[in-house]
């Protein structure tokens, strides 16, 4: 079963726990997802004052997602590459 999904972080900071073309156990993808995601929306809040809420939604998304997939025996996500977005002025 092949599922390919956009995931957005509001830092590049995931670089550091994810690797492009990598597998990962769904279990360690949710985790490394939690820290990641954490990490970016703390890194909005320095610069802001306040936290990411789209990284928030985000992490629920991949909760979500995961929970469908628990079931199977060893179910794997892989990180197909990612994709720099240029802020807009």
């Amino acid at each position: 079963m092949v599922h390919d999904e956009l995931c957005y972080s509001p830092s590049l900071v995931v670089k550091k726990y994810f690797n492009a073309e990598q597998y990962y156990s769904l279990s360690k993808f949710v985790a490394l997802s939690r820290t990641a995601l954490q990490d970016g929306s703390d890194r909005v809040k320095a610069q802001f004052g306040f936290p990411c809420s789209k990284t928030l939604g985000q992490l629920k998304i991949i909760e979500d997602k995961a929970k469908k997939y628990s079931n199977l025996s060893d179910p794997k996500v892989r990180l197909l590459k990612f994709i720099d977005v240029q802020p807009t002025e």
